[in-house]
């Protein structure tokens, strides 16, 4: 039976509407209109608000397992079930620098899983292990290394259809590995790197067109080498996420790359865990301990995040000086863009996933919807 959601202010990625009536089939959007109709199952708002389902393309744990630790299709499952909890029906897993082993291990779970669950798991985010040591931040330093051609031919030949993302320092890299990740597809992030303003800016004329967590693990502005952060200011062709939690940049920061970046910066949580269950974690040489709110490791550096997609678009409205439509568009078509997937996900369009977030007007009442 067709469904209609009704009586809702309804933030499509494109507009805001007050009286529409989003009308859906099978798990698809059939129509956006302005009529009920007769024969459908009606959906009442209640003067509640509408968007698509968030969209988090950085993300380590769930309530209780983390993925570079245990990477199974359990946990895959602990992190898209806890996301949901939060609004985001669609996520990236992400692997942090580690064996090769492990890394054919986390491509096998999610391939595994994606073909048993025809949910918003999207792929991997593989983060690392081709990093600067030198920005290394929390990856151990252990497995930090430069790529081999075969290791680099073994990931790409292996995990093409898996990874949808890569996060690398491209100064590790020859220019004929760099070629071989631009022909393979796979969709390539510049972070934990210490390239230049100039070298920055020759890496995106080659086609890169992401860095990873804007001010973090790179190369800031400086008045006579404005770094990788003033090159991506400058470049409006490139995307850029945030980490919104007061901590991992400042919101004075966050304000100020909104100004340069408008519709190219957009929202990630990098949550090690979410809900703050998990008080203190090891895994080899990586540790993480809850430490104000926030996770740090043993030599004090910041351990990946603790927020949800729910509370940065509450921290975006709050300190960004921006509207509540804008914040919910830096969690959606704004991330659906940013990894050319925004004519399938991301928007309250016809043909889109019928997977929404119901929620008021401050997002302290939310409710997750798959239709």
């Amino acid at each position: 039976m067709k469904q209609a959601i009704v009586n809702g202010i309804i933030h499509t990625g494109e507009e805001i509407l007050n009286q529409a009536v989003v009308l859906i089939e099978n798990g698809l959007i059939l129509a956006v209109q302005t009529e009920t109709p007769m024969d459908c199952q009606v959906i009442d708002l209640k003067g509640k608000q509408l968007s698509a389902g968030f969209i988090d393309i950085q993300i380590n744990g769930g309530e209780e397992l983390y993925f570079s630790q245990s990477p199974t299709q359990e946990t895959i499952q602990d992190i898209y079930q806890t996301s949901l909890k939060y609004g985001t029906t669609h996520t990236l897993p992400c692997l942090i620098s580690s064996s090769n082993e492990t890394i054919h291990q986390g491509i096998e779970s999610i391939r595994n899983y994606r073909e048993k669950h025809k949910n918003g798991v999207l792929g991997m985010h593989l983060e690392g292990p081709f990093l600067n040591p030198l920005k290394r931040g929390a990856h151990s330093a252990d497995q930090v290394r430069k790529p081999t051609n075969s290791e680099l031919e073994e990931i790409i030949r292996y995990g093409k259809d898996v990874i949808k993302i890569m996060t690398i320092a491209p100064e590790c890299f020859t220019n004929e590995q760099l070629e071989m990740l631009l022909e393979s597809g796979i969709l390539i992030s510049i972070g934990h790197t210490t390239i230049t303003y100039d070298e920055a800016q020759y890496y995106f004329s080659k086609g890169l067109k992401l860095v990873t967590h804007l001010f973090n693990a790179m190369t800031q502005f400086g008045h006579r080498d404005p770094g990788l952060v003033g090159a991506v200011f400058e470049n409006d062709a490139i995307y850029a996420p945030v980490i919104l939690d007061g901590v991992h940049c400042s919101y004075a920061a966050a304000r100020i790359a909104y100004k340069q970046k408008k519709e190219k910066l957009f929202l990630i949580t990098d949550a090690t865990f979410l809900g703050r269950k998990i008080e203190n974690f090891k895994w080899g040489n990586f540790d993480a301990h809850l430490e104000n709110g926030f996770y740090r490791n043993s030599e004090g550096n910041l351990a990946g995040a603790t927020i949800s997609m729910q509370e940065a678009i509450i921290n975006a409205v709050d300190h960004m000086n921006i509207s509540l439509d804008e914040a919910v568009k830096m969690a959606t078509c704004r991330v659906a863009a940013a990894i050319n997937m925004q004519n399938e996900i991301g928007k309250i369009k016809e043909g889109f996933p019928a997977q929404f977030v119901s929620f008021n007007e401050d997002l302290t009442q939310m409710q997750t919807l798959l239709l």
